[in-house]
């Protein structure tokens, strides 16, 4: 590299999109996080750590962390159990195994605003197609507000998430499963083992690679499911479905709050950068112990 200077042009374009498009805005927003901007002013001024302060005593920031780890907890299991479940069930390559899998896959290539209309519309009181099936079914008793309750807006919400993503993480299981030696397999037959202890001592051990990154994007995506709660609730009722991206927003676009907006961006990265660091370290072990 030192005798071809010229090489060092062909990551000029990327090096400075990077900047422009992430190094900018991130600093940016930690600069202006210490100010009391609105985004519309041009002036502004420096009021210190005043922003962190308030958005950590703010009752609305803490239900929406709450908000969030509850979603994602839910989110994380859930998901996690039925992709595997689903990629257990259709691990060999047979052609209707392979159709099934493209159309679990399916609902992960929409996006998640056509995903929240959709759902939405399927969880309307009135004439929601849930509510209706279980009226024609005699349940009557178990129609509800579904994202108009308090009690249940949110783990509805994280059932949509759940089904639009567990295909997308079964492919990741599938591949998993697919990279685990026969020979194993036989000689747990050999041995006797029957179909539990075959999985608790052969599949998933060997499975947990492929386990730790399905609960590493997981988790990170239901921290991002932004346009997802957005469409269909807007953070409603009562803030029970309000998460820090949707936080961010309001406070941003609605009050004009830039300023204590960007300290929540701020707070939000450092989140996601030590659960980042904390997977990527429990992905790394698993590598060295497998």
């Amino acid at each position: 590299m030192r005798n071809r200077k010229a090489l060092w042009l062909f990551i000029l374009p990327g090096t400075l999109l990077y900047g422009f498009l992430f190094l900018y805005p991130t600093i940016s927003g930690l600069f202006y996080s210490f100010t009391n901007w609105d985004g519309v002013s041009p002036s502004y001024r420096f009021i210190g750590l005043d922003n962190y302060i308030h958005t950590v005593q703010n009752i609305v920031f803490q239900k929406a962390l709450a908000n969030n780890v509850k979603f994602m907890l839910v989110v994380v299991l859930f998901q996690t159990l039925i992709s595997l479940s689903l990629a257990l069930l259709l691990v060999k390559n047979t052609k209707i195994n392979v159709f099934l899998r493209a159309l679990y896959f399916f609902p992960t290539i929409l996006s998640s605003v056509s995903v929240g209309l959709i759902w939405a519309f399927i969880y309307d009181p009135s004439i929601g197609l849930l509510n209706t099936g279980l009226q024609q079914a005699g349940l009557q008793a178990w129609t509800q507000s579904w994202i108009g309750d308090v009690k249940i807006a949110l783990y509805s919400i994280a059932a949509v998430q759940v089904w639009a993503h567990a295909g997308q993480m079964m492919i990741v299981f599938v591949a998993g499963l697919h990279s685990i030696p026969v020979e194993l397999y036989e000689a747990a037959k050999i041995d006797g083992g029957g179909r539990w202890q075959v999985f608790r001592m052969v599949t998933w051990p060997l499975l947990a690679p492929s386990a730790t990154i399905v609960v590493a994007y997981t988790t990170i995506q239901s921290f991002k499911a932004f346009d997802l709660i957005f469409t269909m609730t807007d953070g409603g009722p009562n803030y029970s479905t309000e998460i820090l991206t949707t936080y961010i927003y309001h406070l941003a676009f609605a009050s004009y709050s830039f300023g204590e907006a960007s300290a929540v961006s701020v707070l939000f990265l450092i989140l996601l950068s030590v659960l980042t660091v904390l997977q990527f370290k429990a992905l790394r072990a698993d590598r060295v112990s497998y």
